[in-house]
């Protein structure tokens, strides 16, 4: 694209990036491209950077969204005709700005693909063994998938959070939001096993450096609670002994257990208050569906759900 497709009010605006905001002749040019683009749709309409209505806007990312453009290119185009309607304003160019009330339309999240129950399976089987690490580790793998935790909410629970008779977390979500979470037959067994002397206790100091490590659910090898950076290289060294790492992570291991669970039958608003998405405790925008329901679904539609009516109490 040459200078001469833009009218000069684009080309100031193009100045002002590079000399007062200190953008690099790559970023410029970028911006270039995008009201090149911007410019001659206008001109296909008889319109101009002056004359342009809200309207005219909305269809020109209606039309890049309709030649298949992805998300993320129709978004950082919408940005840099908004930057160039705001500098225009800004520098009392013009008296409106037709772009202030056009959304930047939100690139779609990726979701990461569910693993494979057998797939889950193998990365559970290499956790192998009896030293404290290795209990520790299979709670980390068991409690993700089992219970659907982000990784900041596992490393967050404390050992008051357990309630062993009824197999409950209560867990902290995002927004400080408490939930409850059941707790799966082969999650309680992993927790029982790490509670053991043997187990968590073989980690735990002579001396707690704070209260909040001596009251952690998990801990690190020097005996302090365990970080979203430690458990994630959990996850990462087993998924790597399960040839699973290209496409493992915590939040694989969360989808994963909210894709089985719909496959087994589980309704999707279930499924969601188990994940946080909203709270079992208070009234929210999904369906509320009570302790007693979540409980019920859960062991149904779970393939590792099934436990005892009650957890054997540990390290109380």
């Amino acid at each position: 694209m040459t200078a001469s497709l833009l009218g000069p009010d684009s080309e100031e605006f193009l100045t002002w990036l590079a000399v007062e905001r200190g953008r690099s002749s790559n970023t410029t040019e970028a911006y270039r491209r995008d009201l090149v683009r911007y410019e001659l749709f206008l001109v296909d309409r008889g319109k101009t950077v002056a004359t342009v209505e809200s309207a005219d806007i909305i269809d020109f990312v209606r039309e890049l969204q309709s030649l298949g453009l992805a998300p993320s290119s129709v978004t950082r185009m919408l940005v840099s005709v908004r930057g160039l309607h705001r500098f225009l304003v800004a520098e009392e160019i013009l008296t409106g700005d037709p772009a202030a009330d056009v959304e930047v339309p939100r690139p779609p999240r990726g979701v990461p693909k569910a693993l494979s129950e057998a797939e889950i399976n193998r990365l559970l089987n290499v956790v192998v063994g009896t030293g404290p690490a290795v209990r520790r580790d299979r709670v980390i793998l068991e409690v993700l998938y089992g219970a659907g935790l982000r990784i900041s909410e596992l490393c967050g629970l404390s050992l008051a959070d357990i309630d062993f008779d009824a197999a409950l977390m209560r867990v902290l979500g995002k927004g400080d939001k408490e939930r409850i979470v059941p707790v799966g037959r082969h999650a309680a067994e992993a927790i029982d096993a790490w509670l053991e002397p043997d187990g968590r206790g073989a980690l735990e100091p002579a001396s707690w450096r704070s209260r909040d490590d001596e009251t952690a659910l998990l801990l690190n090898m020097r005996g302090g609670r365990l970080t979203r950076q430690g458990a994630w290289g959990v996850v990462r060294k087993h998924g790597t002994s399960a040839e699973l790492i290209d496409r493992l992570s915590p939040h694989v291991l969360r989808h994963s257990c909210a894709t089985h669970m719909l496959d087994h039958g589980a309704d999707i608003r279930t499924v969601q208050e188990l994940l946080g998405h909203a709270s079992i405790t208070t009234t929210q925008l999904y369906t509320k569906v009570s302790t007693e329901r979540l409980q019920q679904v859960y062991q149904l539609a779970h393939p590792r759900a099934t436990y005892p009516a009650a957890l054997k109490s540990k390290g109380s």
